[in-house]
């Protein structure tokens, strides 16, 4: 596969994923936000101001409005991080994949860029913003199921799905390293109190009634943390998106021994397997988060050092 072709779908799985993950964070705070109380001691630390430091946009020191942050991370295109701006280059780089893409894949987001683009949205996200959300997610799953569906599942998928499982796990480690209270806050360990934060990032994530099925501890910030970071068997948490993208880059690389970025998430699936069955000794899930969102970083250089090279030299030689 050309190197042009494989970068472009990487980054058509991670616009894709990035806009569903906005639309549920916002969501998810926003929920949070109607649900809260002023009295409340533990209050909810994930909050519109928290949002603005997990997107890495700059609020400029002071606190920020509700609207102020729905209107940017929704509609304001030029946030490279907002909804619409995802979307947007989604639908750029689904068009010029269509030879690769399904048909029923592009319509689906073009649809979704089109429907984003018309009518009164700011409108609608002032009277309803749930409705605005609901529907990036709903778009977003009918994406990921017409790509299970109706694509070839061939190197073309494969970099298309390590792009989007690779952007679920930062967004949620983002999250996690921002809305989790450093052991020992205020005299409370991870454990302890911040019911309400801990829901909210659940519901942030989307990750609620999984997380009730699957685990029987009350859903306070040490629980919610390792249910995100370690069960494989919820497929939106970290430990689940290192799998699917160690598996799709071993499934198209030519000699997947000598890779580095199978081999650094080889590596990184064996550590969180690990940290995961010693999780109920490991009070420091802060410092794991960290440690894992840079591991991750450096397997987004060699991805893009080792199969998107030619892309890069390509680009370099049109500029010249």
């Amino acid at each position: 596969m050309l190197s042009r072709i494989a970068q472009e779908l990487f980054w058509l799985g991670r616009n894709v994923a990035r806009a569903e993950h906005t639309a549920r964070m916002l969501d998810g705070v926003f929920q949070a936000s109607l649900q809260g109380r002023p009295d409340d001691p533990a209050g909810v630390r994930l909050g519109w101001g928290s949002i603005m430091a997990i997107m890495g946009a700059d609020a400029g020191g002071r606190p920020v409005r509700r609207s102020e942050v729905l209107n940017r991370m929704t509609l304001d295109r030029s946030e490279p991080a907002s909804v619409i701006a995802c979307v947007s280059r989604a639908r750029e780089g689904a068009r010029t994949m269509r030879d690769v893409v399904s048909a029923e894949m592009w319509e689906a987001v073009n649809t979704t860029h089109l429907a984003r683009s018309a009518g009164d949205l700011e409108g609608r996200l002032q009277m309803g913003p749930y409705s605005v959300f609901q529907y990036v997610k709903e778009r977003s799953a009918l994406f990921w199921g017409l790509t299970s569906r109706t694509m070839l599942r061939d190197e073309a998928r494969a970099f298309l799905v390590a792009g989007g499982r690779i952007e679920s796990a930062d967004m949620v480690l983002r999250m996690l390293r921002v809305a989790m209270p450093a052991a020992g806050t205020e005299g409370v360990g991870i454990d302890g109190v911040r019911d309400g934060q801990a829901l909210a990032l659940l519901q942030a994530v989307g990750g609620f009634q999984a997380f009730r099925r699957a685990v029987p501890a009350p859903a306070n910030a040490g629980p919610v943390t390792r249910f995100l970071l370690y069960e494989r068997a919820y497929p939106d948490s970290v430990a689940a998106s290192v799998d699917a993208v160690h598996h799709a880059l071993q499934d198209v690389d030519v000699s997947p021994r000598s890779s580095e970025p199978v081999l650094r998430l080889s590596r990184l699936a064996a550590d969180l397997e690990f940290r995961g069955r010693a999780a109920a000794e490991d009070g420091n899930l802060a410092e794991a988060c960290e440690l894992v969102q840079q591991e991750l970083a450096l397997v987004d250089t060699d991805i893009a050092e080792r199969y998107f090279a030619g892309a890069a030299a390509a680009a370099g030689t049109v500029v010249a």
